[in-house]
Formats: structure tokens, sequence, C-alpha cells
């Protein structure tokens, strides 16, 4: 039976290692071994820490798949959708192997992220490393929770995991990838009711305002719904914040069973509806970083790894 791979849909943690890698040589059947050897890695860290709830997902970058794993290509593999409108950015940035390590001790996140780092280091660079941790109960640094429409239980699988329609990748997942920079400073100028209407829910208690009573540019429709309001946008999120006294943030991960959800989101939040409404918390945040990724199943990891 296919694997999808367990950090796809693991519960959330409260810590996680965000590694981005590009590859600098051409020694594709070595990264094929590795990249099955980390699964293993992933098995013995969540088996040693067990009480860490230890996961993790590995993905390849949209443009170096096709020297990876030549031959073999997900049906619906897509660059990273770059847009563009006034001052509201989806900016595309170089990624060819993204990792993310996730749970709930910060040494086991970076003892894993280490021997990782270790044995690619032969063979590439490290461009990003991001550790993100659990705020609060929960909450973005907006001081907001914006999992709670998150999909659950067996649910997490049909949205986020390639079925038996690309029969040669079912269990994988298209993961898309963002970096944001919050304007903490302008942010809490905000008074709470203006920062509840742009997010549209409440901050105490976390609930979502009534379709009926969700403002057009507010951050629930516009990345919930596509430009039209004619469609659900359905992603398995695994957004965590990040940052220290000087730089705030939220690194996006998003996982789902095509590209398209990520890029009708994406749109609908940069562009808007016809009539000019976009998400208004991207005047308060600016998004970073862009990458597009597939993480294929655990089967196909490993059976690649011996071609």
């Amino acid at each position: 039976m296919t694997q999808a791979q367990k950090g796809i849909c693991a519960e959330p943690n409260l810590h996680a290692l965000y590694l981005i890698f590009n590859v600098i040589d051409d020694e594709e059947q070595a990264i094929r071994s590795k990249l099955a050897y980390i699964l293993e890695l992933f098995t013995h860290f969540d088996e040693e820490y067990y009480e860490a709830m230890v996961s993790g997902i590995i993905a390849i970058g949209a443009h170096y798949w096709h020297e990876l794993y030549p031959g073999l290509i997900p049906q619906a593999l897509a660059p990273f959708p770059d847009m563009h409108c006034e001052d509201r950015n989806a900016p595309v940035s170089p990624g060819d192997l993204f990792i993310q390590i996730r749970a709930d001790r910060l040494d086991v996140c970076h003892a894993l992220g280490m021997e990782i780092c270790q044995l690619l280091k032969p063979h590439v660079d490290l461009l990003e490393e991001v550790r993100g941790f659990r705020y609060l109960d929960g909450r973005e640094l907006t001081g907001f929770v914006e999992s709670v429409s998150n999909p659950k239980g067996m649910q997490k699988f049909a949205i986020a995991v390639v079925d038996d329609n690309d029969p040669d990748f079912t269990g994988g997942s298209y993961v898309h990838v963002q970096r944001y920079q919050i304007n903490m400073q302008t942010w809490q100028l905000l008074h709470e009711s203006d920062q509840e209407d742009i997010m549209g829910c409440n901050k105490s208690n976390n609930l979502s305002f009534d379709l009926g009573e969700l403002a057009e540019y507010s951050h629930a429709k516009r990345s919930h719904y596509s430009a039209d309001n004619l469609e659900k946008i359905e992603l398995l999120r695994h957004s965590m914040p990040f940052g220290d006294m000087s730089v705030q943030g939220s690194m996006f991960v998003s996982c789902a069973n095509s590209p398209q959800p990520f890029k009708k989101m994406l749109r609908s939040m940069i562009f808007g509806t016809e009539q000019g409404m976009y998400d208004k918390l991207l005047d308060y945040m600016t998004a970073q970083t862009g990458g597009a990724f597939f993480a294929p199943s655990v089967n196909f990891i490993k059976q690649q790894a011996k071609s």
C-alpha cells in the first residue's frame, strides 16, 4: 500500500525547522539515496524520542524534479505562480529541496536538522533555515488563530494527498512554501475591532464570522474563497510563526492533492475580486520568498533510491 510521508497529515507541534537547499552538483543518484536515508532518520528520531512526536516532509522543487527523477513527472507539477499587483507580491525564490521537521522538542528538531545538513552537505548549499514555534494557544503573531478551518481526521488525506488518479504518484502531495514578514508595529496600531474585520474572526474566542458578515477584503474570505467567491479553497496548512525581537513573520506551508487550490488562493488574495477587494492582511504582511515542491510517497522515494 502506498504510504504518504508522515509529516503531510501529522498533528501540529510546538516547534518546526524549515530547511531549503540548492543542489550544487550532478550526483542525482547520491541525492536519491540520501533522501531515502532521511526518511530513516525521521523514523529513528520518532522512535528514539517518541514523546516529541517527530515528523518530517521531504519535497523536491518543481524545477529540480526533472533532474532528480527524469521521466517520472507528477501530472500537475508546475512552477510557483509568480504574481504581482500594485505593492502586493508573491515572489519566486530558488530552492531544489525543502525539508520540514516538526517536533514538540526544540533540541530534537535541531539535532535532526544537523544530521540532515551533514548528510547533504557535499551536494547542496543551505539557502534558508527558519525555526517556527507554537505561539501562545496556537496563534500567529497577529494574535489570531488561522488554522481553525484546517481539515480534520481523514479529510486531511482527501485534501492533501494525491489519489489514484495519478497512480505513479499516489500518496504524494503538492507543497507550497512562503516566508512572510509582518509589520508588527503597524499591525498593533490597529484597534482590535479593525484587526477582527481584516481577519474575519473574533480575536478572543477564535470564532469565525458568518459568511454573510465577512468583509470582501477579509483574510478569511480571500484566503478561503476564489476571486469570484464561487469556490471554496481547500488546503492543509502547516503555517507557524517565527522571529526574534527584530523581525517577525509567518512561515506558510500548504499541502494539497493539486497545485490549483494554492494558485487560486494566491490570486484571490493578491488580485481580489473584480471590484478590487484584495486581502487587506497583505497591507501588513509581505511575502519574502515562494517555492513550489512535490513531496512524493515514502514508497516512491525508497524505490527510486534503488534504481
